[in-house]
């Protein structure tokens, strides 16, 4: 089953070997089995970063060493997502996401983009199963303040990095487009991507314009759901 990995390093304790080496590390606890860069390829990693173009594009697991991690994640569940199985499926990719996170130990926010207004759910903390649960009682309806959303999400990102300039930040943005007009948007501060969640048999393509304006990747919904199935 391809799954995001968004893996922290372990803490190294007073009295352990700094730079521990697969397999085992000082101490008697044990480190990861291979080096990040003969693990398994984690296609849904791959894909959220950008269609590979080359070996080095591929993400593999285990990392054993990388920073701290972050995702914020913007979801339009506004009342269009109803449509077609559009929330259903974006819901698939974020259970896969959040599982992953959890038994990672990586830091996730959460920013819920329908209804009157946007609402953080998370601001950072480490994934946990409330994630799971939180997911489970989504669901879609009212308007989507998704503009709004990604305007608290650039400034809060903006912020954070202020505070933790060593953490790797990744922004995802879970909409269907459906929107009318907005104002330019600012690109991103960190690597984002946009899932397009448009599944509609006439598809407006809204989506992909809104992945140009913030310099993100762009992917379709339904070029993620069968890796998650594997």
């Amino acid at each position: 089953m391809g799954k995001k990995a968004l893996g922290i390093p372990p803490r190294a304790r007073a009295g352990t070997d700094a730079k521990p080496t697969p397999g085992k590390q000082a101490g008697g606890r044990s480190g990861a089995k291979r080096h990040g860069e003969s693990g398994a390829i984690d296609w849904l990693a791959t894909l959220l970063q950008g269609t590979p173009k080359r070996r080095a594009d591929l993400q593999r697991r285990p990392r054993s060493s990388r920073p701290t991690q972050l995702w914020l994640i913007v979801v339009d569940a506004s009342a269009s997502t109803r449509r077609h199985g559009a929330l259903s499926k974006a819901k698939g990719v974020l259970a896969e996401l959040f599982e992953r996170a959890y038994r990672d130990r990586a830091r996730i926010a959460v920013l819920d983009a329908h209804g009157a207004q946007p609402q953080w759910h998370w601001h950072g903390q480490k994934a946990s199963g409330a994630l799971q649960q939180w997911l489970r009682e989504l669901g879609a309806g009212g308007g989507s303040p998704l503009i709004p959303a990604l305007q608290q999400a650039h400034d809060w990102l903006q912020r954070r990095q202020r505070l933790k300039p060593t953490e790797a930040q990744r922004l995802l943005v879970i909409t269907d487009g459906r929107l009318r007009e907005w104002p330019r948007l600012a690109p991103s501060p960190c690597p984002a991507t946009v899932v397009d969640i448009e599944c509609a048999p006439i598809r407006l393509g809204r989506a992909l314009q809104l992945a140009d304006e913030l310099a993100a990747d762009y992917q379709h919904v339904d070029t993620l759901q069968p890796l998650t199935r594997r």
